[in-house]
Order: C-alpha cells, then structure tokens, then sequence
C-alpha cells in the first residue's frame, strides 16, 4: 500500500478503537472480541481493554447471568486473558444485535487487517480454524457472507467486495476515515469507467481509420483499372463520398447521401471484395454453391429475381 492508504487504514482502526459502547453489556462484548490480539496489537488492544473496563462510575464490568460474556469478573482484562483459565466467553445466540457488533468490532481490531493496495480492498481475519468457520456463520447472519480457508494452520475469512467491506466498516461504526475509504473508491470506479469509455472510443476509431484506408485504396485501385466506371450507380455514388469525406462513419455517409446505413456498408464491403478478385463480376455478389451468381440493386439494398448460371 502506498503511504495514504496507509495512513487512510490507520486513521480507521483508531477511529474505530476510541469507540467507548454506552452499555455495560456491550463494552463486556468488545472486551470479550479483543482476546487474543496479534502480539504486534497487543499494546494498543490493552488500552482499549483497560478503557472498556470502567464504566462512568469507575466500578469495574462484572460478566452476571444476564450478560452474554461468560466467566470471571473483566476488570482490566486484556489480551492476556486470551490464555487464562477465566478468559471472558461470547456467547453469540443469546446476545442482542448491539452486542453482536462490539463483538465483531473487538474481533477487527485484534484480529482483522484492511488493505487497500493497488485500488483493490482486501479486509481479513486471522483466526483458529473452528473460530473461523464460527466466525462465517455468524458474519451471514448480518447478510455479509464470507469465505474462509486454511493458511498455515490457521483460519482466515475474507472480504474482497468493496460494498460489503464499506458495509461492514459502518455497522462497527467508521464515519470520517470510512467517508474518506468511499470517497476514493467512488473517485476509482469513476476513473476506471472514463478509462473503459476511452479505450473503447480509441478502439473504435483505430478501427475505423483502418477501415476508411482499406477503403480509399480499393476505390484507387478500381479507379486506376477504370472498373470503378463500371461499378452501379450507387456504388459510385458511395465512393465519391468516401473520398471526399475519409473519416466519416457509416451513418454520416448515409445521412448525406440519403440512403440506409446498410446499403452505404455493403457498397463498400463491395468495393473492398472487387479489388481484391478483380475478376468478380460487376453488379452481382457470390449466393450459392458453384457459379451460381443473383443480381443485386444496390440502390435498394435488396436481391433481384434474376440468376446467373442457371438452367
């Protein structure tokens, strides 16, 4: 990632870390998520947890019965509690939605990872296997599935959707750096969708200019073997404009000539196909099998009765 989006991810998690949940239940719940942390996370989490852990009055948060964090009492329990015997437990089926989020918010800040790099959006958890799989479960349930898989003995749950990882930043309560995340991402599909609009235009007119060169050559080398001369009404009709107009599409020869599109293509088509078999018949294009030929009106675009090499 470059330096910004470095600094954009930063800016998120601690936005998100200095969240202070207004329930009891749900601050027990975020402290309940932030075990385990990466040993590299482990000093910030701690802060967290040891903020979490008092409430306005400064008594400590105790896990009771109607709590849906199991165990001892949280007071000042931190990543360590990850490998004690009374390590805080979410229990997830019995927690109301507000809880579940300081869940998932505590499990981002000590387990998950946001990049950014070369404008794709990758968000991850780093996870025990059984958590992992747990974790999906639990992830579908807010309508944001994800997928996990095995990586060096450990589970790992990924997000590569930019709408779902946008969607999941907001319900843990991004708002500043997330805007800022949306912004950027709004400004790259922008850039992206001019960049197709371009090279799409770049291509049509290289193709076009190709075809106008193919073109202007035939009705030279027809002119110059005096069969342009021979050529129907409408197919000279069609080659003077050509010349006298070398980048105009189709439409805008039919336009100022007044006949239909297709007609203005197939005069050219065909001037193209007799100069390169000369010996092709004026005024009559291949139908069938053999030598049959059928006349063509080129002035209406449509095949006459007449055929050529039939008994």
């Amino acid at each position: 990632m470059t330096t910004a989006e470095r600094d954009l991810v930063a800016s998120l998690r601690v936005e998100l870390a200095a969240i202070d949940p207004p329930r009891k239940c749900c601050r027990a719940a975020e402290l309940a998520g932030l075990v385990g942390a990466f040993e590299r996370r482990r000093r910030t989490v701690t802060r967290v947890a040891l903020r979490l852990s008092r409430v306005r009055s400064g008594e400590a948060i105790d896990a009771t019965a109607d709590s849906p964090v199991g165990g001892s009492s949280l007071s000042g329990a931190g990543p360590a509690a990850s490998t004690s015997a009374g390590r805080p437990q979410f229990e997830w089926s019995r927690a109301a939605e507000h809880c579940r989020v300081s869940y998932l918010r505590g499990r981002f800040l000590a387990h998950g990872s946001l990049s950014l790099a070369s404008g794709r959006t990758h968000l991850e958890f780093v996870l025990p296997p059984d958590e992992a799989r747990r974790l999906c479960e639990q992830l579908g349930q807010f309508e944001m599935p994800a997928r996990w898989r095995h990586r060096r003995g450990r589970g790992v749950v990924t997000w590569k959707s930019v709408e779902t990882v946008v969607t999941f930043l907001k319900i843990l309560g991004g708002s500043s750096a997330l805007l800022e995340l949306e912004s950027r991402q709004v400004s790259r599909s922008v850039r992206g969708d001019l960049n197709r609009v371009i090279n799409a235009e770049s291509a049509n007119l290289g193709r076009a200019v190709a075809a106008s060169a193919r073109q202007l050559e035939a009705i030279g080398a027809l002119e110059a073997g005096g069969r342009l001369a021979e050529q129907p009404y409408t197919i000279r009709l069609v080659a003077d404009a050509r010349r006298e107009e070398p980048e105009a599409t189709f439409t805008d020869l039919a336009e100022r000539l007044s006949l239909h599109r297709s007609t203005v293509q197939r005069a050219l088509e065909r001037i193209e196909r007799l100069a390169i078999h000369p010996d092709e018949r004026a005024g009559t294009r291949r139908v069938g099998r053999g030598n049959r030929r059928r006349s063509h009106d080129w002035a209406t675009g449509r095949p006459g009765d007449r055929t050529f090499g039939a008994k």
